[in-house]
């Protein structure tokens, strides 16, 4: 070929050579009419880079770059091309997906502040409350378990104080003979203490500190709004009353077992204004057991016929009798004594029972009491302790019928209503001085 271009151009041929490399070079920059030329041309320089190449510039050499480097990794994964397409398919899926839920929430964000904007008042739900309630809720749980509160303390906090009743009194003084005038007039609202929802309740009334005289109110029974009407006088000199405080306590009565307190009202004479009579309501507060000591129950019945005059007192048994002997026993025996106008008429005694706190008796003992004297009388029953060397000690004593009062007057009564039929009942022992000072002053 140089030959030729050496022969065409007349030129010698170590010049033609040179032109011919330098022509050669220069044959991109130079259009040439040949086919051949121009494809020779294109496969020495490679593709075309300039706008003369039909491309669309920098941004369109780079993006094939891009695309042939990531064919040629495409090409390095083991797996096949749809399975490829398939998971960035998936991909792309969830991408959009998670943005879509994002758009969605932010969207309804918006549409609940602007509905609690337009609403307000008092249905609004303040989120601020809320959480500061949350907050405080969780301090007074750590409050809690730092005090050691349990759950039923907790609940047991905010429950109302349980309602026992209230009573009616009424307080008044006798200046000129020295005398404190106590009405019961009347509860309401007690509290059922029976199984069939009711109670019998009666007053017991007293004076602290000393406790010496006792005064109770008739039972009244099945009724949970009693209405006493009583009157009790306590002789006090009214130097001495402003020290003391007036105790009247609502009791249910049993007639086998202990009575149950059902709550009480506590009065100081200090307070009271005695220039007028002052009569007031009161709530029942819950009762405080009396530390009195404790001397037994004795359980007797009682039997009147009307037509023959006769008045039969069984003694059945006793228990729970106080200590007497060194040993820690008794040997209890029970005398009656029948008692008219102040005066005893008869007397009769049971056996003695040795070594027991717990005697049971079933002894029977008739008086003949006509029919206008049962009224007037009474029958006192006292539990002693029979000792060979010395006097017999009263470990307790109670007595019934004539201005007995409570329980005891309530036994009375009941004999009365049921001629011919005997009632038992358990009484408790009082000291036999509180009783004798009962029967001193009631003629």
């Amino acid at each position: 070929m140089v030959q030729t271009l050496a022969e065409a151009s007349g030129l010698p041929p170590s010049t033609t050579m040179t032109e011919g490399r330098r022509e050669a070079l220069a044959a991109p920059l130079l259009p040439t009419g040949s086919p051949s030329a121009a494809s020779n041309i294109t496969e020495m320089a490679g593709p075309a880079t300039g706008p003369a190449a039909g491309g669309g510039g920098p941004k369109d050499e780079a993006f094939s770059k891009l695309k042939d480097k990531f064919m040629n990794e495409l090409k390095k994964i083991p797996l096949p091309s749809w399975a490829v397409i398939a998971i960035a398919f998936v991909a792309i899926l969830l991408i959009l997906t998670c943005c879509f839920c994002l758009c969605k929430k932010c969207v309804f964000k918006k549409k609940n502040k602007k509905k609690g904007k337009e609403k307000g008042g008092k249905n609004a739900i303040n989120m601020k409350d809320v959480i500061e309630g949350t907050k405080m809720e969780a301090m007074k749980d750590e409050d809690d378990a730092e005090t050691g509160l349990t759950d039923g303390e907790k609940e047991a906090e905010p429950k109302e104080k349980e309602k026992l009743g209230k009573l009616q009194y009424s307080l008044d003084y006798n200046f000129t003979e020295n005398q404190l005038i106590v009405g019961i007039i009347q509860a309401a609202e007690l509290p059922a203490m029976d199984m069939g929802g009711t109670s019998d309740p009666y007053v017991k009334v007293y004076l602290l500190p000393d406790k010496k005289k006792k005064f109770e109110t008739k039972v009244h029974r099945k009724t949970l709004n009693p209405i006493f009407n009583e009157q009790f006088i306590f002789k006090v000199p009214y130097t001495e009353l402003g020290g003391k405080t007036l105790v009247m306590t609502v009791y249910d009565f049993d007639r086998f077992s202990k009575h149950d307190a059902i709550g009480d009202v506590k009065v100081l004479m200090n307070k009271v204004d005695f220039s007028h009579v002052t009569e007031e309501w009161k709530d029942l507060q819950s009762a405080e057991k009396e530390e009195q000591e404790k001397l037994g129950d004795i359980c007797f019945s009682l039997r009147y016929v009307p037509t023959a005059g006769k008045l039969t007192v069984v003694i059945l048994e006793a228990k729970n009798l106080k200590k007497m002997d060194v040993g820690g026993l008794s040997d209890p025996y029970v005398k009656i004594h029948l008692m008219q106008n102040g005066k005893r008429m008869k007397k009769k005694k049971t056996t003695i029972k040795k070594n027991t706190l717990n005697p049971y008796y079933n002894e029977s003992f008739s008086f003949e009491v006509p029919f206008e004297q049962i009224q007037k009388t009474q029958v006192v029953v006292t539990v002693l302790d029979y000792d060979k060397i010395g006097k017999n000690d009263a470990i307790g004593k109670v007595f019934v019928g004539l201005n007995s009062t409570g329980t005891e007057l309530r036994h009375w009564s009941d004999m009365l209503a049921n001629p011919r039929r005997p009632i038992a009942q358990w009484h408790v022992l009082k000291p036999e001085e509180e009783v004798d000072a009962l029967l001193s002053t009631k003629k």
